[in-house]
């Protein structure tokens, strides 16, 4: 049976002259900061209206306003997306979300509650199918009534350390994530064997891969996809290994899974043969 397709998911975006309500809420609370971003601004209604009030805030919506923004910043708005997407759609958004975020910046999700019924159904004035999901993030909810909650998401190393003494469950806020997800972020290496090299790292704390559930297994490979185009793009290297050390004798160092993305260069290998066949040296 073929998977239908969720084609028609700017549909449910919709004319205002009047700011959203979690728009109105953040401005209330003083948390819309610096250069903006609202992802996802289907009609940009709320762009609209807080240049208006002075805002630097740029908008960007793969349907309506598909000019993809390549700088980060400050505050990141992203409302009643995820409730319209497949889950592997959503996930691309909240890494996407991570990537261009600032450093200490702060991302506002907002969701649908009041969703009786997940699935299609015809949209009551295109008549096209239309998807709707129920959507619950684990991210800090400051916002929640019949209607609506709203989240705010921070990098992972910007939160509150974690009670286990493992540097990837605290990792040091100096370090420049790359991107998230809901179970799992990258980080470049320490000590990274080439320009760009990268470790995903699941949230977690299990010291072999295999002890993760399958979920989480697939959220780390998917995340893998992602860091290997923004690295085809930020470094353009000739080839990539991947793969995972799990246990000691197998060189892993610290006991908590990660997967390397290791950029390859022509010319960066100076022995005669290279590749996953030659980690363990042939004895002669």
């Amino acid at each position: 049976m073929q998977q239908q397709k969720n084609q028609f998911s700017h549909l449910t975006a919709i004319e205002r002259t009047f700011l959203s309500f979690p728009v109105q809420f953040l401005l209330n609370q003083n948390l819309l900061r610096g250069k903006i971003l609202d992802f996802g601004c289907g009609l940009g209604n709320d762009v609209t209206l807080l240049r208006e009030k002075g805002f630097d805030i740029t908008g960007y919506d793969p349907y309506y306003f598909p000019d993809y923004p390549h700088e980060q910043f400050d505050t990141i708005i992203c409302f009643y997306v995820l409730n319209v997407l497949f889950s592997e759609e959503q996930a691309n958004v909240i890494m996407e979300v991570s990537h261009l975020l600032k450093p200490g910046g702060k991302a506002y999700y907002a969701v649908r509650r009041d969703i009786k019924r997940e699935g299609f159904r015809e949209h009551y004035v295109y008549k096209k199918p239309t998807y709707q999901c129920i959507v619950k993030l684990p991210f800090h909810s400051i916002y929640l009534d019949d209607s609506r909650e709203l989240y705010e998401y921070m990098h992972y190393n910007h939160l509150k350390k974690s009670s286990i003494s493992c540097i990837f469950c605290n990792p040091y806020k100096s370090l420049k994530l790359l991107t998230e997800s809901a179970t799992a972020y990258a980080i470049f290496d320490g000590y990274p064997i080439s320009k760009g090299h990268v470790l995903v790292i699941p949230k977690r704390h299990v010291s072999s891969y295999f002890e993760l559930p399958f979920k989480e297994q697939s959220a780390c490979w998917f995340m893998v996809n992602k860091v290997q185009e923004m690295l085809k793009t930020k470094f353009a290297p000739d080839g990539f290994n991947v793969g995972m050390n799990i246990n000691r004798e197998a060189g892993q160092n610290i006991m908590h899974t990660s997967i390397h993305i290791i950029p390859r260069y022509k010319g960066d290998n100076m022995c005669a043969k290279s590749g996953i066949r030659n980690v363990i040296p042939k004895s002669k």
